[in-house]
């Protein structure tokens, strides 16, 4: 039998001998992903975190209100994903958290993804069952998953105030894990005065006020976000944190050093961008700048793969996407912003910083 070759010439494995092993892991993925949305959801770390011991298959069920079959199905799956630890004694399994999970699936730690968790599964997760129909269409799916319009964008991310305080808890959850690299990645302790647009649960502010104690943070918000975040994020502790309501589309803009939009531009098209650009490099004062906080595609398109899904679920949920440095480079320079740098901090978010010349 002749060999096969590829081609280029080089010998290839036959179909027959194949194992899709990562196709099969793409095709199960969303397993694992439930998986560990459940395992939250009825809080299998939280009771293992309370009991500070090990626990057996039996009183993590009937401590989360669950069938035993259900529960040992559960915390083997978990066991597998090395989110447990598991310990045998006299021939029975008893259950631990690793440190990770401790760390970032327990409600009570400082660190915690579970309210990240919960809106991945409760809403991200219901958007992409139409993933087919956005690509199809061009368009975000809010109405088709939730019955909502979505010509307005915030009107549709904040249609209860119960959705509101789930969409700020993942902003707060991820600025605790990601905020203090961004707001170090460039130097910004000549900025004094700082804007934080959009900055919803304050928590990328409070970085800012760690990293740099001179400074001083305006969150300008939706009213009713700026509400939330006072009654549940934002204490009288913050004393260099304050407020301002308003749409950064429609209204003034606070004066400031350095505006900061965080996971802002990427939920908007090229012309949004600019246009709220342009007001920003209005209301900066001159030598201040702008810093951008996104997950940056490679400029080749090549990835990361997290930022191209990324991409898709702004397909899926906004009317922007994810883009390159060079991307956010062109749309400052055509709101007038000059000396555009950008830093990859290695993690999810990266930075894009330009400037307002003097």
């Amino acid at each position: 039998m002749a060999e096969l070759r590829s081609t280029k010439g080089e010998p290839t494995t036959p179909a027959t001998d194949m194992y899709p092993r990562k196709i099969l892991e793409y095709m199960e993925g969303f397993l694992i992903s439930k998986t560990v949305f459940t395992s939250c959801e009825l809080g299998v770390f939280d009771v293992l975190l309370t009991a500070d011991r090990s626990l057996s298959a039996e009183e993590i069920s009937q401590a989360v209100g669950a069938s035993l079959d259900g529960t040992q199905r559960l915390l083997a799956a978990c066991t597998g994903l090395q989110l447990l630890n598991t310990h045998w004694v006299n021939g029975k399994v008893f259950y631990s958290n690793t440190e990770q999970s401790r760390v970032f699936l327990t409600r009570s730690s400082p660190l915690s993804l579970c309210q990240s968790i919960q809106y991945s599964s409760r809403t991200i997760y219901l958007c992409w069952h139409y993933l087919t129909d956005a690509v199809r269409e061009g368009r975000n799916q809010y109405e088709k998953a939730f019955g909502v319009s979505s010509k307005d964008l915030f009107q549709a991310l904040y249609r209860s105030d119960e959705e509101m305080v789930k969409f700020m808890h993942l902003m707060n959850s991820i600025w605790n894990i990601c905020g203090r690299d961004v707001v170090t990645a460039f130097d910004l302790t000549p900025f004094k005065v700082i804007c934080d647009l959009g900055g919803c649960s304050g928590a990328l502010a409070k970085q800012c006020t760690l990293a740099y104690p001179e400074c001083t943070v305006t969150i300008f918000d939706l009213p009713k976000v700026v509400r939330v975040s006072g009654e549940h994020f934002v204490t009288e502790a913050d004393q260099r944190i304050s407020f301002h309501e308003g749409d950064f589309f429609k209204d003034s803009l606070p004066v400031a050093d350095l505006f900061i939009l965080a996971r802002i531009l990427h939920d908007w098209t090229d012309e949004r961008c600019i246009e709220l650009l342009c007001r920003i490099h209005k209301a900066c004062k001159p030598g201040g700048g702008v810093l951008l906080v996104e997950a940056l595609l490679n400029e080749d398109g090549s990835g990361p793969l997290t930022a191209q899904l990324y991409s898709l679920n702004m397909l899926v949920q906004t009317e922007g996407r994810e883009r390159t440095s060079s991307q956010y480079a062109a749309l400052l320079a055509a709101s007038g912003f000059t000396n555009i740098q950008h830093h990859l901090t290695g993690k999810i978010y990266d930075t894009v910083l330009g400037h307002k010349e003097t």
